[in-house]
């Protein structure tokens, strides 16, 4: 296929299973829930979808279709992340031959009702991104990593219980900021303490949302509840690393959101001003609280000029939004990026520059040295 790119060199993806698997070719056969758009022309060194090209349209995907698609049962492990010998936040992630399953289960369910030339879903072969079908979203990423340290050192850990805050995650995958930012949230929650947190997970491609963006949630918040939750302890007793997913179960997920008022929202499609506007049409109660502290995420969404535009852009639009209808209110981004994405031509010291001559202003919040350099910036609207 025209169009595709790989990163290439070690310690992009921290999923050792995808480190050392090769490329099934049964999982080069299921198209995206939505369609496939076109690829980039041959030759494209773009890693994102070319400017001019179709695109994935900016769309919601309410909660109870996205738990409509979820299996009886997913496997999981965990990715334990140290907070600077602080502490340690143990995310649960989605094991991807469990996500190979399902999409091969639901190949075989579309081949029974029309015979089509359909792919299966992209990037769980030898690619890391298709351009303009698959960013990237099934990987966890070593920025992704960062913004949970970073997140953790602002003191967004014990924050949460301070005041209504929105977070929005653009190109989420699996969600490894705001699944840190839920496990306070729902630690504090616990505690008996309130907490008003609305979560928006926006990734490119819908299937990554459904496959593994809100599993890790829903295991995440068994995962928490075990101890006090009869129904969470047998439905993780059958197999160590397994939940089982009942109706009973996604019940009790849905009562816990409610009653301890945090929000879940999905968006899928690429950025634009469509994009924002959806985010503000779609937004809840408590997004329009005047004293709301707004955070938007992004790791590793600047990896070619296109998406570094499209990305800031974005960002800056959100900015500019929450500045005018909240004075009173809070709202930055924090974006952890490689300092130089070889061969596509994003960096992040380029995106630092475009944002202050955006008329923002930019602080860096962290840097990597080790192996690949890596950064994690902040900025607000000045």
């Amino acid at each position: 296929m025209t169009g595709q790119f790989s990163f290439s060199f070690g310690g992009d993806d921290i999923d050792e299973e995808e480190q050392t698997t090769r490329a099934d070719p049964a999982l080069e056969r299921h198209s995206s829930a939505t369609g496939q758009q076109q690829s980039s022309p041959a030759g494209a060194a773009s890693a994102f979808p070319v400017q001019g090209k179709p695109l994935l349209p900016p769309t919601p995907h309410g909660l109870d279709w996205m738990l409509s698609r979820l299996p009886s049962r997913v496997a999981y492990n965990t990715l334990a992340v140290d907070l600077d010998g602080k502490a340690v936040v143990h995310l649960p992630r989605r094991e991807l031959w469990d996500v190979r399953v399902q999409l091969m289960a639901e190949e075989e369910q579309q081949e029974a009702e029309a015979r089509d030339d359909s792919e299966l879903e992209p990037g769980l072969g030898k690619h890391d991104v298709k351009t303009g079908i698959y960013e990237g979203g099934f990987k966890s990423w070593e920025s992704s990593v960062d913004l949970v340290k970073v997140l953790a050192s602002e003191g967004f850990s014990t924050a949460l219980a301070e005041g209504p805050c929105r977070v929005i995650e653009l190109g989420c995958g699996t969600g490894l900021p705001s699944l840190a930012l839920f496990q306070w949230a729902t630690a504090t929650a616990h505690s008996g303490q309130k907490v008003s947190l609305d979560l928006i997970l926006a990734d490119y491609n819908p299937t990554v949302l459904y496959l593994v963006t809100l599993p890790n949630f829903i295991i995440s918040w068994a995962l928490q509840s075990r101890e006090t939750n009869e129904l969470v302890q047998e439905a993780l007793s059958a197999d160590d690393g397994e939940l089982e997913i009942t109706p009973e179960l996604v019940e009790a997920f849905k009562s816990f959101l409610i009653a301890s008022h945090i929000s879940l929202s999905f968006c899928s499609g690429a950025w634009s001003s469509e994009f924002v506007e959806l985010l503000y049409s779609s937004a809840s109660g408590t997004s329009h609280s005047n004293g709301l502290q707004t955070l938007i995420l992004g790791a590793e969404t600047i990896y070619s000029p296109y998406a570094l535009a499209s990305f800031s852009d974005t960002v800056l639009s959100i900015l500019q939004r929450e500045k005018s209808d909240r004075p009173e209110g809070r709202a930055a981004a924090i974006v952890g990026a490689k300092k130089l994405y070889f061969g596509v031509g994003g960096s992040l010291d380029d995106f630092v520059e475009r944002m202050r001559s955006l008329g923002t202003t930019v602080d860096t919040l962290r840097e990597e040295v080790d192996g690949v350099r890596r950064g994690v910036v902040r900025c607000v609207a000045s």
